[in-house]
């Protein structure tokens, strides 16, 4: 957007609620703000900029030094933006050491551009409260920024958040609870994270939960190490992910939504992702995954526009197992360069991935529903596997799969089974060995020279409980 515009030129072409996707997807939600619009909007009553509350942390005590915790300080701030009926909580340049605090409803949070927000090392400086962990709501510590039910908040940069190395990791003996993320929005509508950095250590760097409308544009996000994942988006519907550039030990982007009888009957779907314009790297997994953690579905994911740089398995996974149910379906990518994969571009393991469930959704219920998987307009450059497909059950065949438009180089080709309506057209990829194209028990077009391959081993059915499940 012109900055010249002003800001009811904004409003007047985005207060419809509205971004419009090719292949008629839709991320719902008024959008918080444009670059030119430093406050955030209720979407009751449009203010003049100069109208806008705007409160310095620095008044309200936080000393800024890297040294004094600055948790207090900034808390208070923020609670009284809040109560005087919102506007920007500033961070002017400086070092604020701090534990968890917590974002309120028609509050932003905006960082100078030489304003760091550090965690304190001290666990008891992030209060216990209930978090998503694997797909389970459970014990843990909430995140360095966190909300719970607020409404058009956000943090807008240039400046930058680092979590403290000491808290990252699992559960362990000593500290046995879920590790504090690094920003994590539960239950929350209209959100805005743009426009800075983050720096974390063996733990989530973004994870939202049961939130709607979310905005994530031009964050520059390192999480190295272990399970380190750069955004993990849970149970959330109409998101933007825009412009960010995640180099992370775990997945860059996972989509979840719940895992087993939990997951399944409280059915929180994530649906109507869209990411774009993104550079990926990973150095354990892959750079987007989708699951396993699928027991409240997953669909309508736009995949577009992206460069992946580097994996230690696929540039894209999307996994799931029986015991999870629900559904993954209508995921398209589009316009994609892959490079630097240890695995591959892309695989799909709905046969065994992700740890199983103690109470595991029963039966042919339990495996979950794929269907409409696209991959259009992607170049490969040197990846040991073009595609991995063939761990799809045969009860619930993958249907739909569309791979078009593939070019550049591979060492190995095709692997598919268990899957109705492929449709192959145009793939001229090169210096793979064997056939380009194997499969079992696939139907559709574009599969002349194809060659036959074995059937994919299926688990054992998951017997019905003797108890009726119920949340506890």
């Amino acid at each position: 957007m012109n900055k010249s515009h002003s800001r009811r030129e904004f409003l007047k072409t985005t207060g419809k609620g509205f971004i419009i996707i090719p292949a008629g997807m839709a991320i719902a939600g008024k959008l918080l703000a444009a670059e030119n619009n430093n406050g955030v909007s209720s979407g009751n009553k449009e203010k003049k900029d100069d109208d806008i509350l705007r409160l310095n942390v620095r008044d309200f005590g936080a000393a800024g030094d890297g040294k004094t915790k600055d948790t207090l300080a900034i808390q208070q701030t923020i609670d009284r933006c809040w109560v005087l009926g919102g506007g920007e909580v500033i961070v002017p340049a400086g070092n604020y050491f701090t534990g968890a605090i917590a974002l309120r409803s028609n509050t932003l949070l905006r960082l100078d551009k030489e304003a760091v927000l550090t965690g304190t090392p001290d666990f008891e400086d992030y209060p216990v409260m209930q978090v998503r962990w694997e797909g389970k709501w459970t014990k843990g510590h909430a995140g360095l920024i966190y909300a719970l039910q607020a409404d058009n908040t956000g943090i807008v940069g240039p400046g930058h958040i680092t979590g403290n190395p000491a808290l990252g990791g699992r559960p362990n003996d000593k500290y046995p609870l879920r590790h504090p993320a690094l920003i994590e929005p539960i239950g929350c509508n209209h959100l805005r994270f743009e426009d800075f950095s983050t720096d974390y250590h063996l733990m989530w760097s973004m994870h939202p939960v049961y939130c709607e409308n979310i905005i994530i544009k031009n964050l520059t996000i390192r999480s190295t190490g272990g399970n380190g994942d750069g955004i993990d988006i849970d149970s959330c519907k109409h998101v933007l992910i825009d412009g960010c550039d995640i180099a992370t030990g775990d997945d860059c982007i996972s989509l979840k939504s719940g895992r087993g009888m939990e997951g399944y009957t409280l059915l929180k779907t994530t649906e109507d992702v869209r990411i774009t314009n993104c550079v990926f790297a990973d150095s354990i997994f892959a750079c987007i995954g989708i699951g396993s953690e699928t027991s409240g579905g997953i669909r309508n994911v736009r995949i577009e526009h992206c460069k992946f740089t580097a994996a230690k398995t696929y540039a894209i996974y999307i996994k799931s197992r029986p015991g999870r149910g629900a559904f993954i379906e209508d995921i398209a990518c589009n316009d994609l360069d892959i490079s630097g994969m240890q695995g591959g571009f892309l695989r799909f393991n709905i046969l065994g991935s992700g740890l199983q469930d103690p109470d595991p959704v029963p039966g042919i219920e339990g495996i979950p529903g794929i269907k409409n998987f696209s991959f259009t307009h992607i170049r490969v450059k040197d990846v040991p596997v073009l595609v991995e497909g063939n761990a799809v059950h045969p009860a619930k065949p993958l249907n739909g799969f569309v791979f078009t438009d593939v070019s550049g180089t591979c060492a190995k080709g095709i692997s598919l089974a268990n899957i109705k309506d492929a449709v192959f057209k145009n793939i001229t990829v090169t210096g793979y060995t064997g056939p380009l194209l194997s499969i079992n028990n696939v139907t559709g077009k574009g599969l002349e020279g194809a060659v036959f391959m074995d059937a994919p081993k299926i688990p054992d059915p998951i017997p019905a409980p003797e108890k009726k499940y119920q949340l506890h």
